[in-house]
C-alpha cells in the first residue's frame, strides 16, 4: 500500500503496531481516545524501556555518564530514599528547584515512580516567588541546588519545609542529597500503586491573571503526549519525509539529544527527556544556555537532535559561524515555547543543510502535545504553527460563543485530548474558565486553512513570551505598583530581534517623584525574576489610556510607546 497522506500513515501505523492501537476511555466523566496498550504510568514506561535499552550512555553531563542500567539503579535508590528515609507517600508533592543537573532527572523519575507528585519550580524565581509556589502546592520537601537553596533557606523553617541541598547546595546544608543517597544500597522497583490518571506533576505556568498557576498533569497525560510523538516518527518513516517531526526512511538508531532548555519547562521535560526513555536516546545536559558551549558539545557527543526556544536556534547558528564549526551529526533542529520569526526558518535551513528544521506548538496545559510542522512544509509556511498530531487529539477554531468558525476565519484555538491537564491547582474557577467537557480553550487566536495547517495570529491573554518564557503582564504590573512613587503602570510586549518579545512598561508617577528606570529595576529585582523586569520603560506625565469600561487600553498604550511619541528612559 502506497502511503501519501497523514491520515493514511496514521491508519497504517495503528493497524500494524500494537503500541499505537486506540480505544475509548472515560476520564473524569468525559470520553477520550486513548492508547490501548501504552504503559499505565511513567514508572511502567521506564521499567518497560529498561529491558530494551541497556547498553551505552543514557545521561551525560560534562564528564559524568550514566548507562540506562545505572540510571535505573539510581532512580530506584532515590525512590527508596524518598519513601524509607524521608517518609514520602503516594500523592505527596515533592518540589525540585535547580538548574539542568542529572539529579533533577533522577528525582523526577524517582518521585513519579514512588507515586508522589513532582513539583517543578522556575529556577529563575526570586525567594518571594519561590515562597508563593511552595505555599500554593503544599510541598513539604524540596530538593535545591546552591542558589535556590540559599533563597529557600530563609523561609523554609517557618513553613515547615524540609530542604535538601543538591550539588553546590550541599555546602552547609542540614540535609545533603549525596549523603542521604549514600545510605541506600541497590534497590528494587517501588511497589506503590499508580493509576493511569493519578497526578504526575505540577508545573507552574504564567497566566494572564498575575500569579503563576500550578498546572496539574497526570501520568496518562504525559504518556499520551510521548506516544503521540513516537507514532509521529513511525508515520514520518512511512511517508519518507520529516513532516511529522522525525526524519523519515529506515528505522534510525537512537538519537543523541541535547537538553539545553530549562527542565522546569515542558519543552525540555516532555518531547526531549520523557520521549527519550522509550527511544533509548542518549541525553546530554547543559546546565545553562551557552551557544558556543552547545556547539562544542554537539560536536563532541555527536548530538543528532536539538529542540529549544527560537532564540537558542538563532544563537546556535551565530555561534557556529563565529567558530567556523560544522555539526554534521545534527539531524533535527526544532523549536518550542514560542514562534520563530518567519525569516529565521530559511536562514536555519541554509545554515544547517543536513538538518530538518522544525517547530511545534503545545502548552504546559497539554503536556506539550499539539501541533507540529517541519521540513518542506515549514519552509513553505514559515509563519504557521503546524498541523494537529494524530491520533488522540481533536481541534477546532471557535468564536466567543464557542461555535466553530469557517476555515480562514480568526477564532480561539481549542483542543481536546487525554494529554490535557487535569486542572489548575487550587483554582477551580480558572480551571472552569478554560476546560469545558474535555476541551481546552488555549487563549490563542488562530486560523485553519483547507490543508489542516493552523496559523496563530494573536493572543487573547495578556502574555509576553520572552525567549520562550511566559510572562504575565499583570504579574509585572503588580510588582511595579508596589513602589510608593508609582500611580499606575501598564506592561506590554516589545518586539525583540533575539528574544522574540521583550518586556515594556509605561509608568505614571506621583507628582514630584524622582524615580528613574535604573532605580525601578533595582526595586523590582527583589520581587520578580530577572527575566520579567522590563527592558524598556516609559515614564508618562498623564494617566494611562483606558477604554469605555475603564479597563487599561493596553493596545493603544503599546502603540503610543512604540511609535516613539514618548522617549523611553532606559
Amino acid at each position: 500500500m502506497t502511503v501519501t497522506t497523514v491520515a493514511d500513515a496514521a491508519a497504517q501505523v495503528m493497524r500494524a503496531d500494537p503500541r499505537f492501537a486506540v480505544e475509548d476511555a472515560v476520564i473524569g466523566g468525559v470520553r477520550f481516545r486513548v492508547f490501548a496498550n501504552a504503559p499505565g504510568n511513567l514508572r511502567e514506561m521506564l521499567r518497560e524501556s529498561a529491558s530494551r535499552h541497556d547498553g551505552g550512555d543514557f545521561v551525560v553531563y560534562r564528564d559524568e555518564r550514566w548507562s540506562y542500567a545505572d540510571f535505573i539503579r539510581d532512580t530506584n535508590r532515590v525512590a527508596r530514599l524518598l519513601t524509607d528515609e524521608l517518609g514520602v507517600r503516594p500523592g505527596d508533592r515533592v518540589a525540585i528547584a535547580m538548574r539542568n543537573y542529572p539529579e533533577l532527572l533522577l528525582l523526577m523519575m524517582a518521585v513519579a515512580s514512588a507515586g508522589a507528585v513532582v513539583v517543578f519550580v522556575n529556577a529563575w524565581w526570586t525567594a518571594e516567588e519561590l515562597a508563593y509556589a511552595l505555599d500554593d502546592c503544599g510541598a513539604g520537601l524540596v530538593f535545591a541546588d546552591g542558589p535556590r537553596h540559599e533563597r529557600i533557606a530563609g523561609f523554609a523553617a517557618a513553613r515547615g519545609v524540609r530542604l535538601v541541598g543538591v550539588r553546590d547546595g550541599e555546602a552547609g546544608a542540614a540535609w545533603c542529597f549525596s549523603e542521604l543517597l549514600g545510605r541506600r544500597a541497590e534497590a528494587s522497583w517501588p511497589d506503590a500503586a499508580i493509576a493511569p490518571d493519578a497526578d504526575f506533576a505540577v508545573m507552574y505556568s504564567s497566566g494572564s491573571t498575575g500569579r503563576p498557576k500550578g498546572v496539574v498533569l497526570t501520568h496518562r497525560g504525559a504518556i499520551s503526549a510521548v506516544y503521540s510523538w513516537l507514532m509521529g516518527g513511525e508515520m514520518a518513516r512511512l511517508l519518507q519525509d520529516a513532516s511529522l517531526g522525525l526524519p523519515g526512511g529506515d528505522a534510525p538508531k537512537p538519537p543523541v539529544v541535547l537538553i539545553a532548555t530549562p527542565l522546569f519547562h515542558v519543552t525540555a521535560t516532555h518531547p526531549l527527556w520523557l520521549q527519550s526513555i522509550p527511544l533509548g536516546a542518549r541525553n546530554v545536559l547543559l546546565r545553562k544556555w551557552d551557544a558556543e558551549e552547545a556547539v562544542r558539545v554537539i560536536q563532541r557527543e555527536q548530538v543528532s537532535r536539538f529542540v529549544g526556544v527560537p532564540t537558542q536556534s538563532a544563537d546556535l547558528m551565530l555561534a557556529a559561524r563565529r567558530l567556523s564549526a560544522e555539526m554534521p551529526s545534527l539531524e533535527y533542529l526544532g523549536a518550542g515555547g514560542a514562534k520563530r520569526p518567519p525569516p529565521q526558518v530559511a536562514e536555519l535551513a541554509a545554515a544547517f543543510p543536513r538538518s530538518v528544521i522544525a517547530s511545534g506548538w503545545g502548552m504546559t496545559e497539554t503536556n506539550a502535545l499539539g501541533l507540529t510542522l517541519s521540513g518542506p512544509d515549514y519552509l513553505a509556511r514559515p509563519g504557521a504553527a503546524g498541523r494537529l498530531l494524530p491520533p488522540l487529539q481533536d481541534m477546532k477554531i471557535v468564536d466567543d460563543d464557542g461555535a466553530a468558525v469557517p476555515n480562514g476565519t480568526v477564532g480561539e484555538l481549542v483542543v481536546k485530548s487525554p494529554a490535557n491537564m487535569r486542572g489548575y491547582l487550587n483554582d477551580p474557577e480558572a480551571t472552569a474558565a478554560v476546560l469545558w467537557d474535555g476541551w481546552l480553550f488555549t487563549g490563542d487566536l488562530a486560523t485553519l486553512d483547507d490543508d489542516g495547517f493552523v496559523t496563530i495570529v494573536d493572543r487573547k491573554k495578556n502574555i509576553i513570551i520572552r525567549g520562550g518564557e511566559n510572562i504575565a503582564c499583570l504579574d509585572v504590573e503588580a510588582a511595579i505598583h508596589r513602589h510608593a512613587d508609582v500611580i499606575e503602570a501598564g506592561v506590554f510586549a516589545v518586539p525583540d530581534g533575539r528574544l522574540g518579545e521583550a518586556v515594556g512598561a509605561a509608568v505614571q508617577l506621583h507628582d514630584g517623584a524622582a524615580l528613574d528606570a535604573a532605580a525601578l529595576r533595582d526595586f523590582l529585582a527583589g520581587h520578580i525574576a530577572p527575566f520579567k523586569i522590563p527592558e524598556h520603560i516609559w515614564f508618562l506625565d498623564r494617566p494611562l489610556p483606558r477604554g469605555a469600561t475603564d479597563k487599561l487600553d493596553r493596545r493603544r498604550l503599546r502603540a503610543d510607546c512604540l511609535a516613539a511619541a514618548l522617549d523611553p528612559n532606559r
